[in-house]
């Protein structure tokens, strides 16, 4: 009786895991953070273009002015290195996941704090929705909550309308 009200609790938390993920197996952004983002926009180009210019990490500075620097340090896979400039900040990243056309994410690192990145990618009736979620941890994360939180937002909302436009100038 108990083995089967195991599975019957594995079960419900795994359909309850790839829902939350639209099926995307992305490592997840820590929720209780005290530092966490989440933000959409729907693109008017397919999601191949979208992917484009969300994983050419290297041309990141072309279209995102905020990144003044970015290099991918081997292939665009899982557990590769990048490093890059945004606001100041050398950060160094490493890949969690690369699911072409769907999910792409990251960890990074600096002055102490800790944050998860990811987007998701979804065709939506001709266009594409792009989904991003973060979380920073950290002493200056708990320390400079509110203003963090404010920036993070501020940021996201600043990246996606820069991917918007770039993607929807580029024929499809």
């Amino acid at each position: 009786m108990s083995k089967s009200i195991l599975i019957i609790a594995i079960s419900f938390l795994t359909i309850g895991s790839s829902k939350a993920q639209s099926n995307i197996p992305m490592k997840s952004i820590n929720h209780n953070a005290p530092v966490t983002c989440s933000k959409s926009i729907v693109i008017n180009a397919t999601p191949e273009t979208v992917w484009h210019f969300v994983t050419e990490i290297n041309n990141w500075p072309s279209w995102q002015k905020d990144i003044s620097f970015a290099s991918l340090n081997g292939p665009l896979s899982a557990n590769s290195i990048f490093t890059w400039k945004t606001g100041g900040a050398k950060i160094k990243s490493i890949l969690h996941t690369v699911i072409p056309y769907s999910g792409f994410g990251w960890t990074g690192k600096t002055f102490g704090m800790y944050a998860i990145h990811n987007w998701k990618i979804e065709a939506d009736r001709g266009k594409t929705k792009v989904t991003v979620d973060e979380s920073m941890e950290g002493l200056l994360a708990r320390l400079f909550k509110k203003s963090f939180n404010r920036n993070l937002e501020i940021g996201m909302q600043s990246w996606l309308a820069m991917l918007k436009l770039t993607c929807e100038q580029t024929k499809n």
